[in-house]
This record gives C-alpha cells, sequence and structure tokens, in this order.
C-alpha cells in the first residue's frame, strides 16, 4: 500500500525525469515510467505523472526533445528491419508424417501459430514419456538382473543340499547293512534310494518306515 509523500526531495524529481526520458528513448509510454518512479518511490503513478507535468517537465524540455528524436530514429531503424524479416522464410517443425514446411513470415495467421505451438508441446510431451519410459525400462532391467542372481544362488544352494541329501541316504544304507543279523533280514531290509525329484522311496519289497 503506497502512502501519501507531500515533499519532494531533488533526488526524487531526477529519478522521475531519468524514469521519463529512459522510457521516452526506447519506444516506451511515459505511464510506465510514472509507475516505474513510483514503485522507487513509494508513491502512485498518478501522483509522480503530476509531478512531472507540473514542475519537472520543464527543466528537461531539451533532454525530452532530445528523447523523442532518439525514439523516432530507433522506430525508423526497426521499422527497415521488420520489412526485410517480413520477407524471411520460416520453417514449422515436422512430423513423422509430415514432411518440413516453409512458410513467409507474411503468410502466418492465428492458425498456424496455434497449429505451431501445440505441435512443439506434443514434441515436448513425447520427449517427456519417452524418458519416462527409459528410467521403468533401466529399473526393470536392473530387477531382471538382481532375481537372475537371486536364481543362480538358489540353484547352486539346491545343488548342495541334493548332495548332502544323497550322502545322508548313502549313510543310512550302509548302517542298514551293518545292522542286518541274517540273510532273511538282508533280503526283506528295504533299500533307500533318492527319486529325481528329491523324494526318498524304499525298494526290495521294503517298506519306508
Amino acid at each position: 500500500m503506497k502512502i501519501r509523500q507531500d515533499a519532494w526531495l531533488k533526488e526524487n524529481d531526477e529519478l522521475l525525469a531519468e524514469a521519463v526520458l529512459r522510457h521516452v528513448r526506447e519506444g516506451s509510454t511515459q505511464l510506465n515510467a510514472f509507475e516505474e518512479a513510483g514503485d522507487a518511490l513509494n508513491r502512485t503513478a498518478a501522483a509522480c505523472g503530476f509531478r512531472w507535468n507540473a514542475v519537472v517537465r520543464r527543466y528537461y524540455e531539451e533532454q525530452l526533445s532530445e528523447a523523442k528524436k532518439e525514439r523516432k530514429e530507433r522506430l525508423r531503424v526497426l521499422g527497415s528491419i521488420g520489412k526485410r524479416r517480413a520477407q524471411q522464410i520460416y520453417l514449422l517443425p515436422n512430423t513423422q508424417n509430415e514432411e518440413t514446411r516453409s512458410i513467409p513470415l507474411s503468410a502466418l495467421t492465428l492458425d498456424i501459430v496455434i497449429a505451431y505451438l501445440a505441435r512443439l508441446q506434443h514434441q515436448t510431451t513425447n520427449e517427456h514419456e519417452l524418458l519416462k519410459w527409459k528410467h521403468v525400462a533401466q529399473a526393470a532391467t536392473e530387477k531382471i538382473a538382481d532375481l537372475e542372481n537371486q536364481l543362480t544362488a538358489l540353484e547352486q544352494e539346491n545343488q548342495e543340499i541334493r548332495g548332502d541329501y544323497e550322502q545322508f541316504v548313502s549313510i543310512m544304507n550302509r548302517a542298514r547293512r551293518l545292522v542286518t543279523l541274517d540273510s532273511e533280514e538282508e533280503r526283506i531290509a528295504p533299500i533307500f534310494k533318492m527319486e529325481r525329484n528329491g523324494n526318498l522311496i524304499a525298494t526290495d519289497g521294503g517298506e519306508l518306515q
């Protein structure tokens, strides 16, 4: 909220004059200068405009005239540049199904500009989606590699367990033979074997206890 300030210092007038002359030289308006000076001095644009027209301007008539001449020359130069640019060719971005087209700047319409901006937005969105899916694919690849490592470790562990299991079955068969008292018991005593799926079975008519 800008507050009322009745006293204008010399420095305030100089700042106001500098803003006005600069805006005039650059082709802007005095109203823009008043708003800029008001922000700097904590005053309203109306107060700055009144101060300029009532007090400050008469001290800067010569500088103001020179600033207007500079603005006129600047506009003349920009006008000639604009005419040259009107003959230049601007390329619209192409899509996968459309070849690059060239359009003179003088032939541009609002519909063409809207289509141009929409196509740029579409291309940007596609690039964003592509980047996102690259991250997803990379994460999936890393997860697959981790699972493959876990599978290899489990297969190795399973082979070790199977080897220990086979040794255990061999020890059981040897112990059975040692405690056999006669041939009949030897004949009917079960012989333990391990199937391919890892199950322990008894053969030769015996039953697994």
